[in-house]
């Protein structure tokens, strides 16, 4: 069976798709491609042929014909695509055609981020317009896969007959370094990772870090940051809080590749996301979580709707409000103060990594949607 993957926003090497969906598929004896169209590269990678472009920035036109003319090579029996564009592409190809079409509903659509910009008014009307494309999408794909249930709606409330699969971003323990640390007595070592932003929470890091040297002096405190600013304005407002703060023990890395980001982890203490709870964010599930949970790391995060109703955190770290740095630092303490309490959660992570958030426990559910959604 040929599987084609299509997505405008994703690289080739995304981790869900290629490393856990793509390469589950090569596992189990199908043909696969993956075409995106934000970076460049063409070539076969681990056995999934790649078809690549950076084309991200070009017209929707554009993008549709590039993925159309993928499809007419490649003659896919089963495309799985990641955005509406993706998708509406895929059915210019299929036609007649005896074909399935997944839409693998992993982002909300349209984004906060799509709407930066617009005044009030364009706002409103930008997102009634991306929602009906959205709804269109979902109507002309054959079959969903949601990677979190607050993700269905209102898809699967417009088209309940249509068969759906809900695959979680668990992770497959190849990808996990695990590395549960014992803290020394005086010492800890706090990390964030991912986009740097105002929103993505650095500044509520920071802040939490602050309060903990005020409330804790003589604590040696060391900071891991893994990741990058997008725009301008992230750079010169991290810039900003370097400057201010002042942080005497602090290491800065590029983002890493996927399958170095477990072992980057190997040397903290503690994981953090203490992004700003809006809206979209209160609703999705931050996928670091489980890699996080899984490398053995404790982990404090912002007070997320989602994470409670799909993790129970006690038994591996925090919630916090963001913005509630004292509080966050007396979490932090309590880390310092209670060795038990530390080596308890990080074992807490593995187990729940092995029993239960495992790639290895809904591999066969996805690989069995796949083979049966063409018949």
């Amino acid at each position: 069976m040929k599987v084609l993957f299509l997505t405008t926003a994703h690289k080739y090497d995304d981790d869900r798709i290629f490393y856990h969906q793509a390469l589950e598929l090569i596992d189990r004896g199908f043909k696969v491609k993956i075409c995106s169209l934000c970076s460049d590269f063409q070539g076969v990678l681990e056995g999934v042929e790649i078809e690549s472009y950076p084309i991200l920035h070009k017209s929707s036109k554009h993008k549709t014909e590039a993925f159309v003319k993928v499809c007419n090579t490649y003659l896919p029996q089963c495309i799985i695509a990641s955005e509406p564009l993706a998708v509406i592409a895929a059915r210019k190809f299929k036609e007649n055609k005896n074909i399935s079409i997944i839409y693998d509903v992993t982002e909300w659509y349209p984004s906060f981020r799509m709407l930066d910009g617009y005044s009030a008014v364009l706002k409103m009307i930008h997102k009634i317009k991306f929602t009906l494309i959205n709804l269109y999408a979902a109507y002309v794909s054959t079959h969903f896969i949601f990677g979190e249930d607050s993700k269905k709606f209102p898809l699967t409330n417009v088209f309940p007959q249509k068969k759906t699969l809900m695959l979680p971003y668990y992770p497959d323990e190849r990808y996990i370094h695990q590395n549960i640390k014992s803290p020394a007595a005086n010492a800890i070592k706090l990390c964030y990772t991912g986009r740097i932003s105002k929103e993505d929470g650095i500044g509520n890091f920071f802040s939490a870090v602050d309060a903990l040297r005020r409330l804790k002096p003589d604590l040696e405190i060391s900071i891991l940051i893994i990741g990058a600013p997008k725009k301008e304005t992230d750079k010169a407002y991290f810039a900003d809080l370097l400057h201010s703060y002042a942080f005497e023990n602090v290491v800065i890395e590029k983002p890493v590749n996927f399958k170095s980001f477990s072992a980057a982890l190997a040397d903290v203490d503690i994981c953090f996301d203490l992004r700003e709870k809006n809206e979209e964010y209160n609703l999705s599930l931050p996928i670091k979580i489980f890699y996080y949970i899984a490398s053995g790391k404790p982990v404090i995060y912002t007070d997320l709707d989602a994470i409670k109703k799909h993790i129970d955190i006690s038994k591996v770290g925090y919630l916090a409000d963001p913005e509630n740095s004292a509080e966050i630092a007396r979490l932090i303490a309590r880390y310092v103060d209670d060795p038990k309490l530390y080596d308890e959660h990080a074992n807490n992570c593995v187990l729940l990594f092995e029993n239960k958030y495992n790639w290895k426990l809904i591999r066969n559910s996805f690989a069995d949607f796949i083979k049966t959604s063409s018949r």
